[in-house]
Parts: structure tokens; sequence; C-alpha cells
């Protein structure tokens, strides 16, 4: 009797244990595979793919790739998961990309822009290998992702050197989340860029054909004013370029990553997101983020 009240008691702390893993499992969604897509001296970048069920290479899908945030400094893929895994549930494919950062690489944020138009040129280049649609392919980011992802659109400098650019680093939609756009004088990061920011800064390289921007920002974010949101959207509008700009009361920098505030930002921007997704043409039906 003993024996199976132990071996009961056993097996409670098992399944317990086994649920517990589920649930993480789901909170933490994994990569259905990790590619390499961009080889620079010893450094070797990967793209962490999410693909829906099913998915083949003959498929034609819309995409898009993801631009963690941390300053050009620090950051990691994972920050973009949830996204990634809600976006091939509804059907695209989406990709976490790595990119050089100071504190791993010792590199400068030229090189992590250098790094998102390698990103988007890869994919575009591949599409007919990774079954994605190089029409429909969507560019987005957080903080300096954020940046990265607009440069991608924005910038016609700091090209790598010896790639491809008849293959264009220019996606066909943006999604920002507190994007650090504005580099000039008064906006964020200028001290490190100093006097290239007229090359780097997406807020002052807008021009006409510019694709569909959908930003999202706190109304109490430290580092991006609210009326460097509202000036990207009128400079976007003034060259005829879709731009939606969705502010959030007393939102702090970071509002909107899962995990914040019980999923509340995460829930409404992702479906804005989403909504803005399908306005294009590359979603179908309400959105089901949870």
């Amino acid at each position: 009797m003993h024996h199976l009240k132990h071996f009961a008691a056993v097996f409670g702390i098992l399944v317990s244990l086994a649920v517990a893993n589920e649930c993480s499992a789901a909170e933490k969604p994994q990569p259905t595979r990790t590619i390499v897509y961009k080889t620079v001296g010893d450094v070797t970048l990967k793209m962490h793919l999410f693909e829906p069920q099913g998915h083949k290479a003959t498929d034609k899908r819309p995409a898009i790739v993801f631009f963690f945030g941390g300053g050009w400094n620090g950051g990691t893929p994972k920050q973009f998961y949830p996204h990634g895994a809600y976006l091939a549930s509804r059907g695209m494919v989406a990709a976490a990309a790595e990119y050089r950062i100071k504190s791993k690489h010792g590199t400068s944020p030229y090189e992590c822009v250098r790094d998102g138009k390698s990103a988007v040129r890869f994919l575009r280049a591949n599409a007919g290998k990774l079954g994605i649609d190089p029409d429909r392919l969507a560019a987005g980011g957080g903080s300096a992702g954020g940046h990265v992802a607009a440069t991608t659109a924005t910038v016609t400098a700091f090209n790598q050197k010896d790639e491809d650019t008849t293959v264009s680093c220019v996606p066909n939609a943006l999604v920002l989340f507190n994007p650090v756009y504005d580099n000039g004088p008064d906006g964020y990061g200028q001290s490190r860029v100093k006097d290239r920011w007229r090359e780097f800064s997406p807020m002052h390289n807008i021009r006409k054909g510019i694709p569909p921007a959908i930003v999202f920002l706190g109304t109490n974010d430290k580092l991006i004013p609210v009326s460097t949101g509202e000036t990207f959207r009128k400079k976007m509008r003034e060259v005829g370029s879709r731009s939606e700009l969705f502010l959030y009361e007393d939102q702090p920098h970071g509002f909107f990553n899962f995990g914040k505030s019980g999923n509340k930002f995460y829930v409404q921007t992702v479906t804005e997101m989403d909504k803005f997704l399908a306005s294009l043409g590359y979603l179908k039906g309400d959105p089901t983020v949870k």
C-alpha cells in the first residue's frame, strides 16, 4: 500500500510537471526551423522561421521578417517569437532575424542596417525555395529593430559590400513597434551616428513609393515623443504613402511586448497588426489572437 501511495505521489508530480511543461511550451513558441541568411567573416547570422502547418516550398505565402529591439547594442530574436508563431497560425511565414549588435559583435548601428537589408534581400531572393511571395514581404520590429525595419524601406546607404543590390531590400509593408526612426539632432541615437544621421534616419529619407506602414507607440514613451510618430505619419502621407499610427495612453517604451501588462497591449497591437496585414491581402478572416 505504501508503495502504491508513493507511486501515486510520484505519478502526480510527473503529471503536474508535464502539464507545466506544456503550458510553458505554449507560452514560449519555438521556430519550425532555423536557417543561415548571411555570413560576414566569422559571424553567422540566422533567421528563426515560423511556418504554417503543412507549409511547402511550392507555396506562395505572404511573409514578414521581424527585427528585435535593444538599442543596436543587445536583444534577442526571441522577442518576436510570439508574433511569428501567431502569424504562422494565420497562414503567413514569419522570420525572427538575428543581426549584428555591439554587445556580441562590437559593431556600430550601421551594421544593423546592413544586416536588415540583407535579411529582406535573402527572403526575396530565396522566395521560391521558402514558399513565400516575394511581392508580399513585410518587415517589422521593435525599438531599434523598428528602426532597422524602417531603414530597409527608406535608407539608400549602408548596403552590404558585394551584395546583389539588384534584389530589392524594400519590403512591401512595415509593422513598427515604438520604432526609433528619427535619428536627427532631436531624435534617438544621434550621438552614435553623428554626422551620418541624414543617411541613417528613416524619418529623413521618406520619399514617394515608401510601402504602407503601421506604427504602435505609447504616449509615455521616454525615447519617442508622440510628435515624432505624428511627423512620420504626416511625411508619409505627403508623399502618398499609407501610414497609420496607434497611440496607447500612458504606456511606456516596450509596452507592446508579450508578457507585459498581462498581455493586454500585446493582444491589442497584434490585433491591429492582423487587421492591417488583412487589408493588404496578406491574411483572411478575423484576428484570432488571445
